[in-house]
């Protein structure tokens, strides 16, 4: 009985194992920045309301008008003479109603009554608490949608700001281009609604879909054109217009791979927007007589929406800390500094990272997660063995081994210090976090065995904590974290195969994936049994492409080589990495 209970102890997963992040990992994930997003809410839903109230002063008979009041439209009115008689007037658009410094009259104050019932103004107190209340309802269902779609967005105060910031610019941008807009349209006797083909409403869409993701964009594209349809009240077709228009936009940088992309992208939202025109004049039947001017309006619309998104676009990665695909291909250069160090200084590791960065890329295309992130997280994982880089065996020489003179123990530090140094090195060249978490999460809390058991065949009397001989963590969070670690396992104990057979390769990949699940390193990130299996269809592919079997050539017989797992020094190292992790990192 005891023998059985000893072997369910030393397969289950070790729960209690401590690891220096994990409380705070967890509280963090657990303590929802509720206050944050309901603050947020309001101060966005108020700032919104102001921005889009009708900007028409609520005066009476004997008021001073403070500016000139213009008509906005040519209206009919009919209000009360002196004697009580009842008066019909006409009002042009553009013709002053008011004066500015002048009273208000009984006719001034009827047109300015019909000018109110034209925008749906009530009282200007009630009407902002109104509107401020109506886009609550608006956020409170993209929460709702947000939550079901995508957790841990509620969680991530630093998007949430990101998100609130860019559909407010997007209606402070659109109010203030159509001000500017239609003084222009006043200037050559324009339609008002002229002016609303030409706003740059969807580089809000674009710029969501580049630095969060599509479904995000669609909701936002959604909001903020029942948002924009207030400033057009008596056309019911802006409102479809804007979200057209949005989601063409967003659709075409999903994925996007270069900055010029966005151009390509503008002229898809062009093209849109002049169907969308054509079929909103035909419908009023003003195709012949205002067209030419609509489809101007949405080619200006369209040119301004992508040049707004290609020079904002690095300051919000860089403030808010985001990486696009754009940013990770820039990372993949290889005159990147981190990796033109590492290509100088350690050559045997950048060689390491490539391989891994084909593993993982293929592992995350397996599960459907960023393949790209994938492989860039990868080439950057190991950036820290640079530092020391021939203490690492990859970079070592036959029969040169620094090891051999030091204390497992000092080893052991000197090994897990790659992990620290590197995310140091990430932060100093202001590399996202998200590249930093994945250079801390990819050894987790694994245990160094080699060195642990060096250890305890030094000292067999002495009892010694296997955490001294453990990385300092903190375990994967992420799927593409856990994906660069179970890569760079698999990839290391692939070297020590004699005979690299698919069978083999297979058996090695299960084991592994195997001994880092059991070890509990994958419990903090949402892998699932599925997607490792999927995970080690993928590695087993790669591994059997790189290491398919190759034919003798006649003349070239290189008897005196020795394979790199040949040789004595370094086949123990590798061989206790295929069991439990070595000194390779």
């Amino acid at each position: 009985m005891a023998s059985r209970n000893e072997t369910i102890a030393r397969l289950l997963p070790k729960l209690s194992r401590p690891d220096q992040e994990r409380d705070e990992g967890t509280a963090g994930g657990h303590r929802k920045p509720r206050l944050l997003i309901y603050s947020l809410a309001l101060a966005t839903a108020l700032i919104l309301a102001f921005v889009l109230l009708p900007r028409l002063p609520h005066l009476k008979k004997g008021d001073i008008a403070a500016k000139d009041i213009i008509a906005p439209a040519s209206l009919y009115v009919e209000y009360q003479g002196p004697d009580q008689t009842t008066l019909f007037t006409r009002v042009n658009r553009g013709e002053v109603v008011v004066e500015a410094g002048r009273r208000v009259s009984e006719k001034a104050e009827a047109i300015i009554a019909e000018m109110a019932k034209r925008e749906g103004v009530g009282d200007r107190l009630y009407a902002y608490g109104g509107l401020t209340l109506i886009i609550l309802l608006v956020f409170y269902l993209f929460y709702r949608d947000v939550k079901r779609y995508r957790p841990a967005l509620t969680s991530d105060g630093r998007k949430i700001i990101l998100l609130a910031f860019l559909l407010l610019v997007t209606v402070i941008v659109a109010q203030f281009s159509r001000t500017i807009m239609l003084l222009i349209a006043d200037a050559f006797a324009l339609d008002a609604a002229t002016v609303g083909f030409a706003l740059p409403v969807a580089s809000g869409a674009m710029l969501v879909s580049l630095l969060l993701d599509f479904h995000l964009a669609l909701a936002f594209s959604f909001i903020v054109s029942l948002l924009l349809g207030m400033l057009f009240p008596g056309d019911p077709f802006m409102p479809i217009f804007y979200f057209t228009t949005s989601i063409m936009a967003a659709l075409h940088v999903i994925r996007c791979k270069k900055r010029t992309a966005v151009i390509r992208a503008g002229g898809m939202t062009a093209l849109v927007s002049f169907v969308a025109i054509i079929g909103i004049d035909l419908y009023h039947g003003e195709l012949f007589t205002r067209g030419l001017f609509d489809l101007g309006a949405g080619l200006i619309g369209a040119a301004i929406t992508a040049t707004l998104v290609s020079v904002t676009l690095p300051f919000f990665e860089a403030v808010f800390d985001i990486a696009t695909d754009i940013k990770l291909l820039e990372l993949m250069d290889p005159n990147q500094p981190l990796l033109k160090e590492m290509v100088y200084k350690s050559p045997g590791t950048y060689h390491h990272s490539i391989v891994i960065g084909n593993l993982a890329e293929a592992a995350a295309e397996a599960i459907n997660e960023n393949a790209l992130l994938a492989r860039v997280g990868a080439y950057y994982h190991d950036i820290g063995k640079s530092q020391k880089p021939e203490y690492f065996i990859e970079n070592q020489r036959v029969n040169e081994n620094k090891h051999d003179h030091l204390s497992p123990s000092m080893s052991s530090l000197i090994i897990t210090s790659h992990v620290k140094e590197g995310a140091e090195m990430a932060r100093q060249q202001k590399l996202p976090s998200v590249i930093v978490d994945i250079i801390r999460q990819h050894h987790g809390t694994s245990l160094i065995s080699f060195f642990y058991q060096k250890a305890k065949e030094l000292q067999p009397v002495t009892p010694l904590a296997e955490q001294d001989f453990r990385y300092p963590g903190p375990r994967p969070r992420t799927k593409i974290a856990a994906i660069v670690m179970l890569a760079d396992a698999v990839e290391a104990a692939s070297r020590t195969l004699g005979d690299p057979s698919p069978q083999r390769i297979q058996g090695l990949t299960n084991s592994v994936i195997t001994r880092i699940f059991l070890d509990d390193q994958l419990s903090m990130c949402d892998l699932t049994l599925k997607d490792l299996r999927e995970i080690a269809k993928s590695f087993n592919m790669i591994l059997a492409g790189i290491y398919h079997h190759r034919i003798d050539y006649p003349g070239t017989d290189f008897g005196g080589t020795k394979k790199r797992s040949d040789h004595s020094d370094k086949k123990h190292v590798e061989e206790a990495k295929a069991a439990g992790g070595g000194h390779k990192g």
